[in-house]
């Protein structure tokens, strides 16, 4: 049945109150598909089927609620349902829903949710926002060395059910170091005699607490793991991060970068749910910085106005210059920044990729040029002394746009910034200034103007 005829038969039933019949059609739904459908209806309906939800699917239908449905939700439920809530959500959803929930509300939650929950909850929250601490979840399988295959599946099936995976179940010392893995599929095609600690994958790959969240994503898209473990500063395991916390981070991340290479400030809210005084002041300072980087654009020209005015037809070809060299520059930045973020290129590569970039940059100037040498002579038929110019300062734009375009972000990534900042408006307005005084100072020299 699609979508479209599946929220017509509960529209439906929503409207002649058949609660009953709405509860077997929900139960029978996948979580995702759920929750988008709460989504669509007004507060009071939404409030309604959440409450006859199967108490087993409440809680994974309501992780993936928007956090607007998420608040109004709990602040609806008794406090015993809003616990049950929270005691059946995974430790790093649960976690999550009080970074966002007001501190009211947090208070209200943690003092009706269970001892083991609130331990949890406290214990992901200590970490740094956006490392790995902070997005693993503490719901995983771990066995000893000296288990038997038996005693291992015995124990996957006792604690499988409240944990976020048991594809891999990790091995611990007495110390709760992590020592090896060892997949569920080996364990069923293994003796029941067999020892664990014989066994297991001794070679294990683990993500520190503290590192960042885009490191993270850059390991998983390395080996290819559905989960890694994380370890502290003694290689004691702590928690895991799986596949789909991955995703989250890998849109997230996407999402701020695109946000800062188009010069706004990165928000965490959806472009519908953010309102019109919010996206105002998150684009308002970048547009107000360049603004008045802008402005010495205009001293730029302002101060050859005499060397103009003696000569207008360059003035004609001021817009042409700039654009190309702002176009070039970006190309490189978006590049290098590309290659940055996926691990590809480390500063230590700079005098590679600035070799590379010259290279580029002469063949593409020398191209440009070219076919503007014969425009300017055949269609705008200026002089040859104007085209010669012209086209010189566009080489020497070209050149020096790609040149910035490709060592500003190695330089940020190095000092600590994000390069997604020296994308392509900041850039652009650097290359606009060295275009004029590059062009007025060829057009000074070759054209004896001054």
């Amino acid at each position: 049945m699609g979508t479209e005829e599946m929220t017509s038969i509960l529209g439906k039933l929503i409207e002649t109150k058949q609660y009953t019949s709405l509860r077997q059609e929900l139960s029978e739904m996948n979580d995702v598909d759920v929750a988008a459908f709460l989504e669509t209806i007004d507060t009071e309906d939404c409030l309604k089927l959440f409450r006859i939800l199967p108490k087993s699917m409440a809680a994974d239908v309501f992780s993936y609620l928007e956090i607007e449905n998420q608040t109004m939700i709990i602040q609806r439920l008794s406090d015993k349902d809003a616990a049950n809530i929270v005691n059946n959500l995974m430790a790093d959803d649960a976690a999550d829903l009080m970074e966002e929930m007001p501190a009211n509300i947090v208070k209200r939650l943690l003092a009706n949710a269970s001892a083991d929950v609130r331990r949890d909850i406290n214990h992901l929250l200590r970490y740094p926002e956006d490392s790995a601490g902070s997005v693993m979840t503490v719901e995983y399988v771990d066995l000893k060395e000296d288990n038997t295959v038996r005693q291992a599946i015995e124990k996957i099936r006792r604690f499988g059910v409240d944990s976020e995976t048991i594809n891999i179940c990790y091995v611990l010392d007495k110390k709760r170091t992590l020592v090896g893995t060892v997949a569920l599929r080996y364990l069923l095609l293994k003796e029941d005699d067999e020892v664990i600690g014989d066994i297991m994958h001794e070679n294990v790959v683990s993500i520190h607490t503290l590192m960042d969240q885009e490191e993270v994503a850059q390991m998983f898209q390395k080996y290819d793991f559905t989960a890694m473990p994380v370890v502290d500063n003694e290689n004691r395991m702590v928690g895991i991060i799986t596949v789909d916390d991955v995703v989250d981070i890998m849109e997230e991340e996407a999402t701020e970068d695109m946000e800062k290479m188009a010069a706004i400030v990165p928000s965490d809210k959806p472009y519908m749910k953010t309102g019109v005084f919010e996206t105002w002041k998150k684009r308002m300072p970048w547009l107000l910085l360049l603004m008045i980087s802008a402005t010495f654009t205009g001293s730029i020209i302002a101060g050859f106005e005499d060397a103009l005015s003696s000569c207008t037809i360059l003035v004609a070809y001021i817009p042409m210059l700039m654009d190309t060299g702002g176009n070039a520059g970006s190309q490189s930045s978006v590049t290098v920044i590309r290659g940055l973020s996926l691990g590809e290129i480390e500063f230590s590569d700079i005098l590679k990729v600035i070799w590379k970039e010259i290279r580029v940059a002469v063949l593409c100037g020398v191209v440009l040029s070219t076919a503007n040498f014969a425009k300017l002579l055949l269609f705008d038929r200026v002089a040859i002394g104007v085209a010669a110019v012209v086209c010189l300062t566009l080489v020497c734009v070209v050149f020096l746009a790609k040149l910035v375009g490709c060592v500003l972000p190695m330089i940020a990534k190095k000092i600590g910034f994000d390069p997604a900042v020296m994308a392509s408006p900041f850039i652009t307005t650097i290359v606009d200034a060295l275009s004029l005084l590059i062009y007025f100072g060829i057009a000074s020299s070759l054209l004896g103007i001054a």
